[in-house]
């Protein structure tokens, strides 16, 4: 199975069935900049480039990898696409630490059995929301915290369409992560409020129409709510 369109101007990537089973699903969009959701785990790195080509992308266009959080299956690539092509690395400033300290037990690299060096995290984001600019689109960055502190949501509007990259609903979580199932269900309940026709999940693919991302979204809202 290769990379393919989501929606316009919206493709997966990379992902477990695509590139390496380590990988989380890697999302790129062509906002006439390129802006990577999600890096894999780090040995995809060279097919990940390969895939941008072949949907007929160029990879020097890359502007941005934004990080939806510390862990190694998305953030593993990140340092040899912010090397080979000069992109901003973009994270929320909570889970910015551990990637900036190459700590392997915050990242879950020790979980994969895999190395992670120190990277700099270009634009550390620090607000419950916030609006980031590439081209004349806007990308809008949600602090969604629970399977970790600083765990992000992304979303975009595009042609009357809302995109919602949420990755990781479903979890797991871990005291060491720093996981809230509190904070993850208040998360939760804001991304409901998007009204989101189409979700990009970190692992489990593609969901649409509307009714399918919000019964997603409301399943582990259920199932973790019977847990507590």
């Amino acid at each position: 199975m290769g990379p393919r369109e989501v929606t316009k101007d919206i493709y997966l990537l990379g992902g477990a069935d695509i590139t390496d089973p380590r990988d989380c699903a890697v999302y790129i969009v062509d906002l006439g900049e390129l802006v990577l959701i999600d890096a894999g785990s780090g040995a995809s790195y060279d097919e990940l480039v390969l895939n941008i080509e072949k949907l007929g992308l160029d990879p020097a266009k890359l502007k941005a990898v934004i990080l939806t959080h510390c862990h190694i299956d998305h953030i593993g690539g990140a340092p040899r696409f912010r090397e080979a092509f000069g992109c901003l690395i973009i994270m929320h400033r909570l889970d910015a630490e551990p990637v900036e300290q190459g700590d392997g037990r915050m990242t879950a690299a020790t979980w994969y059995n895999l190395r992670f060096p120190p990277m700099p995290v270009d634009v550390k984001l620090k607000k419950e929301e916030e609006r980031l600019c590439f081209g004349d689109h806007e990308v809008v960055c949600l602090h969604t915290p629970g399977h970790t502190p600083g765990s992000l949501s992304v979303y975009l509007d595009r042609g009357g369409t809302r995109v919602l990259f949420g990755q990781d609903i479903h979890g797991p979580f871990s005291e060491e992560f720093g996981s809230d199932v509190t904070a993850w269900r208040r998360s939760m309940e804001k991304l409901l409020a998007l009204e989101a026709d189409i979700l990009c999940e970190g692992h489990f693919g593609v969901f649409q129409p509307k009714d399918r991302v919000a019964a997603y979204i409301e399943h582990y809202m259920w199932q973790y709510g019977e847990r507590s």
